[in-house]
């Protein structure tokens, strides 16, 4: 692929645990795909946002999800769906307990943009962009 050409988008569906960590391993592959390659902390971005998104979209929306990833010039773009209408929400991050509460911060500080868009009929997109 040259400067010039885009990468096709890639589209995964899934509804497993062992599914975000494919999520997860495809992201770093498509990552690695690109010409030019982005910088190798937003390859490790990449794949830690996927994870998350993934991950909630599982845990917190209605367990599947739809995964784009996506490239131009100056971003790669991750965009998760999700059957759930519930948007994500900010809470304090679980320091003992274990129980989370890290990855929507993490989503939000490593994103250059994040938009969530509700579905035409249910459910929501969230759209996370990436500097390259």
């Amino acid at each position: 692929m040259n400067s010039t050409s885009l990468p096709a988008p890639l589209v995964i569906e899934d509804d497993s645990a062992a599914g975000v960590r494919r999520a997860r391993d495809i992201a770093r592959l498509f990552a690695e795909n690109l010409e030019p390659a982005p910088n190798p902390d937003t390859a490790d971005s990449l794949a830690l946002v996927v994870s998350e998104l993934t991950t909630n979209a599982l845990r917190h929306g209605g367990g599947h999800y739809t995964l784009e990833l996506s490239a131009d010039p100056d971003g790669v773009s991750i965009t998760v769906s999700d059957p759930s209408p519930a948007l994500p929400r900010e809470r304090e991050p679980d320091l003992n307990g274990g129980t989370g509460g890290f990855g929507w911060h993490m989503i939000r500080s490593l994103a250059r943009s994040v938009t969530i868009t509700p579905g035409p009929e249910y459910g929501k997109t969230i759209h996370a962009l990436l500097p390259r």
